[in-house]
């Protein structure tokens, strides 16, 4: 049976506004259904800013460690966990896909799901001081408009205030070297990367996904070697393994059950292919997540 947690938005005091503000050091003081520090998948984007403290967020079984001024970008549908430390402090925001369409441009969505998505872009941004006061004070005039201030004009301040959120955290990563994908194949690569990740058990055939796509398997291909430069068989891979994992970590399942899950006919070609893509075989990597 899957244990994996699945948190839907529900925010309570305003269901109607497609998004949430939370300060970091009451969701962690409290008592809460959900146990965040466990792995958990959420149906909701997520930016994670840090102003005091120093640990660790894991996100798909990545460890990374923050300080003051570091941000996270946390896709909808990705998993990840928080370490609960009473030093940290900072914000969190959440918003639905909902909430992001009406904020932005058809073009501004698609540039917008390269800032949260992590086959393009790191989920960890690293702002310097300077970077950082204009932040601060996004931040400051969203939580007057959100906690305080909330009248019929909040909502459209709120929003225009995240839009400039999302174009400084653009600037801060092309200022640190990373590069924007600006290409007419984006939205061809994130339509593929959700359809691996809803139907990577039933199929890791290119053409099946170049069917459901409508295009043919070398159009597929061109579209990943153009936007991470890997084929099209690379990127089904990576997210199957993600895949596993999850299941290795979140579930009771037995390897076998795994294997048969995952759409493998024998458990041992599961167990070839997990130690070929991971260097390590599946119980040896559920046993270091323990």
């Amino acid at each position: 049976m899957i244990e994996i947690q699945n948190i839907k938005f529900n925010n309570e005091t305003r269901p109607d506004l497609g998004f949430e503000l939370i300060r970091l050091e009451d969701l962690l003081a409290r008592e809460i259904e959900q146990d965040i520090t466990q792995l958990h998948k959420v149906a909701f984007y997520q930016i994670l800013i840090i102003t005091e403290g120093e640990d660790k967020h894991t996100i798909d079984f990545t460890d990374y460690e923050y300080g003051p001024q570091t941000i996270f970008t946390i896709r909808k549908d990705q998993i990840h966990r928080f370490f609960k430390n009473p030093r940290t402090k900072g914000f969190i925001l959440i918003f639905t896909e909902d909430f992001l369409a009406s904020l932005l441009s058809h073009k501004e969505v698609a540039r917008s799901h390269e800032l949260f998505n992590e086959f393009l872009t790191s989920p960890k941004i690293s702002v310097d001081h300077e970077d950082f006061k204009p932040i601060a004070s996004l931040m400051a005039d969203i939580e007057l408009e959100y906690t305080k201030n909330y009248d019929e004009f909040s909502s459209g301040i709120i929003r225009n205030a995240l839009h400039i959120l999302i174009y400084r955290l653009f600037r801060i990563k092309v200022r640190q070297g990373a590069t924007v994908v600006q290409h007419k194949y984006v939205s061809d690569f994130i339509q593929f990367q959700h359809l691996i990740e809803e139907r990577c058990f039933e199929t890791k055939k290119t053409l099946d996904y170049a069917n459901l796509m409508g295009c043919t398997p070398k159009t597929l291909n061109n579209v990943c070697k153009a936007i991470v430069n890997k084929s099209s068989k690379m990127v089904i891979d990576e997210i199957l393994v993600t895949q596993i994992k999850r299941l290795l970590i979140n579930t009771t399942m037995s390897i076998t059950e795994i294997a048969y899950t995952a759409g493998f006919e024998e458990p041992s070609n599961m167990y070839k292919y997990f130690k070929k893509h991971t260097g390590v075989t599946p119980e040896m990597f559920r046993q270091q997540h323990l």
